[in-house]
């Protein structure tokens, strides 16, 4: 791959993280599902207050249809900041990302906490598929995490 071919590939997987967290945010799931690849790993063992071994989900359609009841009642809040981005080959790349979320619960959500503030880093990689970039695995671990 040339110069242009990586830097168009970069903000193509900039973009492509901006519309997981706007769909999360906004809790379009169906248009969630769609910035994965349909294998999708979704690890999150590591993303709460303690390690939680169940916390890992194998496709995009299984991953999304167990995130969206969970988060129905909760009202986030995601920014993805200071990615670093390496393009690995034409259809492979991978990323880290610094992340902070905040999350309300409603009344009713299905949540251990009426707030939280989370710290942590999103480590990805990107398989461009004919669609075009989407995430194929996804590990959220946290270096802290405040609530009440």
């Amino acid at each position: 791959m040339d110069l242009v071919d990586r830097l168009v590939a970069d903000a193509d997987i900039r973009s492509l993280k901006a519309r997981y967290f706007r769909c999360l945010d906004t809790k379009a799931w169906t248009d969630l599902e769609a910035v994965f690849a349909p294998d999708l790993v979704a690890d999150l063992r590591d993303s709460g207050v303690e390690r939680n071994e169940a916390l890992i989900v194998k496709g995009a359609a299984q991953y999304v249809s167990q995130l969206a009841p969970i988060l129905e009642r909760i009202v986030t809040v995601h920014h993805g900041h200071t990615p670093e981005i390496e393009i690995e080959s034409a259809t492979a790349a991978r990323g880290v990302w610094a992340m902070e979320d905040k999350l309300w619960a409603l009344e009713g959500a299905p949540a251990p906490f009426r707030w939280m503030h989370g710290y942590g880093h999103y480590h990805e990689t990107y398989v461009r598929l004919e669609a075009g970039w989407r995430i194929q695995t996804l590990r959220l671990t946290r270096l802290r995490v405040d609530h009440g």
